[in-house]
């Protein structure tokens, strides 16, 4: 499975729309394995789904996120857990465990039922 995480300074970035580059991890054998940065030009929602479809992303762990985006996303069968916040090592631990869904990592104003798990194309229906 490979992960993607927008960043900045060692924490999740807060927007998507406007991130420069990505940290890819791959899960082995549950451990992770981090590469990058990879730039992630800016361009169409399109386009920026498109790159990250380029690179095997299976599932992207984000803040902010247009609508627009989300829905490219989506629509080609990536896996969009946004409005979360942290630091990358941290949040890349609570996803291995299960963990991403505590409050701890919602962004602010976004806890409780606001947050956004959505699933990509294949994977299933929304919790």
């Amino acid at each position: 499975m490979r992960l993607a995480i927008p960043h900045w300074q060692g924490r999740v970035s807060p927007v998507l729309d406007v991130a420069g580059s990505l940290l890819l991890v791959d899960l082995v054998h549950g451990s992770p394995v981090v590469t990058g940065p990879i730039a992630l030009l800016y361009g169409t929602p399109l386009e920026r789904a498109r790159r990250m479809t380029e690179l095997g992303i299976d599932t992207l762990i984000c803040g902010a996120i247009s609508r627009p985006l989300e829905m490219a996303l989506l629509h080609s069968g990536i896996e969009v857990i946004s409005q979360i916040c942290g630091e990358v090592d941290v949040v890349i631990d609570a996803f291995q465990n299960g963990r991403i869904q505590q409050d701890i990592f919602s962004m602010p104003g976004c806890r409780g039922r606001q947050r956004r798990f959505r699933w990509g194309r294949g994977r299933g229906g929304r919790p």
